[in-house]
């Protein structure tokens, strides 16, 4: 049977046969093979880069072998693997913000990367919490020793506390935004939770590597105290114990003890 998700993805993101062999590493007559047969599925490596030329989830190309494969465990909340962030393609993240309705919380340590794959994001989330959604941003604090620690661990020439600046800078566009909050908070250095309404991007930090090259987890919640819940539990508990990131500073020019 012909794999009709794979051609109509295809078809909306405008890729012919040639262009998805070529960005998948494979011959053409391998696309072919995969479009006239729902049932036969690419390596998954040949999955995430076809996922990402056309935009869509592996799951949507390849629908039988997900049937097939049905979840009934306690990882039936994930939805999707990936070994690196970087290989989530940028339209997930894209799709995922922009179908928020109700809350939105960028929990990593600095957030940098958000603003570098998504330029127009400040304007985006100023229009989504106009629209009634919360958004909030964890970050840690650029200036604390758990940051400068990090610093060491990672040794790249981006410090973790100039990306932290560089999100503090951008954020700053959404200060007097209502809805739109900031906190820091030093206790996620190792755990990056992304939240949008019931669905969610975590990524465990490995050893000296920085976010994009560690894993993420791309997770739907589906039932109570699941893995969305206590990931949720946990950008939650964070988000309580952080320090305003916009408080009001001391007035200038105000003598301390009057």
């Amino acid at each position: 049977m012909a794999n009709v998700p794979l051609r109509r993805a295809m078809l909306n993101a405008q890729v012919t046969n040639q262009n998805l062999a070529d960005r998948c590493g494979v011959d053409v007559k391998t696309v072919e093979r995969w479009l006239q047969d729902e049932t036969r599925v690419p390596h998954m490596r040949h999955q995430w880069a076809a996922a990402e030329a056309l935009g869509v989830e592996i799951a949507v190309l390849w629908p039988e072998a997900i049937r097939n494969t049905v979840k009934t465990g306690p990882d039936k909340e994930v939805l999707t693997v990936y070994p690196y962030r970087s290989a989530c393609p940028k339209s997930i993240w894209r799709n995922l913000i922009n179908s928020a309705r109700n809350e939105i919380v960028f929990a990593g340590y600095t957030n940098y990367f958000l603003w570098l794959e998504h330029p127009n994001l400040a304007k985006v989330l100023k229009r989504k919490a106009q629209q009634g959604c919360k958004v909030r941003f964890l970050v840690g604090d650029p200036d604390s020793e758990v940051t400068r620690r990090r610093e060491v661990v990672e040794n790249v020439p981006l410090t973790v506390s100039t990306r932290i600046r560089i999100t503090l800078s951008e954020a700053e566009q959404l200060r007097d935004v209502p809805g739109v909050e900031a906190r820091f908070g030093d206790e996620h250095i190792a755990m990056s939770v992304f939240r949008f309404d019931s669905e969610m991007l975590v990524t465990p930090h490995l050893a000296k590597l920085v976010g994009h090259d560690s894993p993420m987890l791309h997770l739907r919640r589906y039932q109570d105290d699941g893995l969305f819940d206590r990931f949720a539990y946990h950008a939650s508990e964070l988000w309580s114990n952080g320090r305003d990131v916009w408080q009001q500073a001391q007035p200038t020019g105000q003598i301390l003890g009057d």
